[in-house]
């Protein structure tokens, strides 16, 4: 079943809209008559089932190295790449 919404009511009820696409209803919300936006259920559930320690038993392991910050060099290269930070 759709279900429209105006901003308004979307804004003043979002968590109850979100639940309801959550279970799989098509939510509308639109800006006087004109439709803008569809909430429906996406990929995210799929992410809630991915199992915790996906990969522990496949012998990857993050050193204490990894926790230290990157050399002068390499940072460099990421802040020309991505801007700084």
């Amino acid at each position: 079943m759709v279900q429209i919404f105006t901003v308004h009511e979307a804004k003043t009820n979002l968590s109850k809209l979100l639940e309801s696409a959550d279970r799989g209803e098509e939510i509308i919300i639109a800006r006087g008559k004109h439709p803008v936006v569809r909430l429906l259920l996406g990929v995210i559930p799929a992410l809630r089932m991915r199992p915790l320690g996906l990969y522990q038993d496949e012998g990857f392991e993050l050193g204490p190295e990894f926790f230290e910050p990157l050399p002068d060099d390499e940072l460099e290269a990421w802040n020309q790449s991505y801007g700084s930070f």
